[in-house]
């Protein structure tokens, strides 16, 4: 074989390697990502449940008044069951509903209501957990007691409400507050009746929270959960949520080296049309 036609050989192999590879690239760029997900039993008189997530167990015996914390799923659409466990996800689930996740969000979904009298459901919440402002943290409450009235959370000893005539299934929603270390009273809306006191409830500086009321009117419960911690990157490193992921990495990586094959293919071509012209001179 020729020189020259060794060299457009090269060139062509080099061409189709770097086609490939740009296409591999792009089909990575435009992965879907994935959200988070955190379940919460929130049913006080349903037992301990299994969750199927796609017809694959995710969670085993989840009972009251637990939770999963976030795991992440592809986004797109999620079938989720449950089951009391233990199960192996076959026959008719407890509870099920179809889960849209997008990619970069989070979402809490709460088993809620009550077995006996057939009110459980599964109620997914799109939450935020940006971070607050330097110097604040965001608080919202999720009113999760089936049997218990509508309330108010105030600054205990004052009448300064944080939230107001928040109902079975509500959610108030994130306020900011100064970071800090707060004892709070949950009172009845309609008549200012405190059926419920927080107390040490230390919220810290850029980090956002959940306080969830849950339980029986009787035996009322307040779960205060942390949704997104505060952090400071080191100096030089992405910020949260903008770090290089694996779809990020193999795109970066692919481009890296397509240019390099692209340089490879410009220098064989210039190679070759250097060959033709030193015989056509000679």
């Amino acid at each position: 074989m020729s020189l020259s036609r060794s060299r457009s050989v090269l060139v062509a192999s080099l061409a189709a390697a770097l086609f490939a590879l740009l296409a591999l690239s792009s089909a990575a760029a435009q992965s879907p990502g994935s959200g988070r997900v955190r379940i919460m039993h929130a049913s006080p008189d349903a037992p301990a449940v299994d969750i199927f997530v796609d017809g694959q167990k995710a969670v085993t015996a989840l009972a009251f008044p637990a939770n999963t914390g976030y795991v992440s799923l592809p986004a797109g659409a999620h079938d989720v069951a449950v089951f009391a466990s233990p199960s192996n996800g076959t026959g008719t689930p407890v509870l099920k509903a179809t889960l849209q996740v997008a990619a970069g969000k989070d979402y809490t979904v709460r088993a809620v209501g009550r077995l006996a009298d057939s009110t459980l459901a599964l109620l997914p919440l799109e939450d935020n957990n940006s971070a607050p402002a330097a110097g604040n943290a965001h608080v919202r409450l999720i009113h999760s007691s089936p049997d218990a009235p509508a309330v108010d959370v105030v600054v205990a000893g004052t009448n300064t409400k944080v939230f107001s005539n928040v109902a079975f299934k509500g959610v108030g929603t994130y306020t900011p507050v100064p970071a800090g270390t707060y004892n709070l009273d949950v009172k009845v809306a309609s008549n200012g009746q405190t059926v419920k006191s927080i107390t040490g409830l230390v919220l810290s500086d850029r980090s956002v929270y959940t306080v969830v009321a849950t339980g029986s009117a009787s035996a009322l419960q307040v779960l205060p959960l942390e949704d997104a911690k505060s952090a400071t990157p080191a100096p030089g490193a992405p910020a949260t949520g903008s770090g290089l992921g694996a779809d990020q990495g193999i795109s970066g990586a692919m481009t890296m080296l397509g240019a390099a094959l692209l340089a490879l293919a410009v220098a064989a071509i210039a190679g070759t049309a250097a060959v033709r012209a030193r015989s056509r001179a000679s």
